[in-house]
């Protein structure tokens, strides 16, 4: 799995790569996290409003910081 953190370092988009890692161990799922902050970039996701999380290539969530369970269960799916 495939797992892309979109934001710029504020601390939301912090919170979120936090709550992703948490998720993860949570979870056990065998996943890569990447941490992307070229902001050219995650406008190319047509991303505009950060955080956001990519799981395998598709926006999950976007704009907001969700719970380690809603990470959790999104991961799951």
């Amino acid at each position: 799995m495939e797992i892309k953190v979109l934001g710029t370092g504020c601390t939301k988009c912090n919170s979120l790569e936090k709550a992703t890692m948490e998720a993860i161990a949570k979870t056990g799922v065998d996943a890569t996290v990447t941490k992307v902050d070229d902001i050219v970039e995650i406008m190319q996701y047509g991303v505009m409003s950060t955080p956001a999380l990519i799981v395998d290539g598709n926006i999950v969530v976007k704009g907001r910081v969700p719970s380690v369970e809603e990470i959790s269960n999104l991961l799951t799916k």
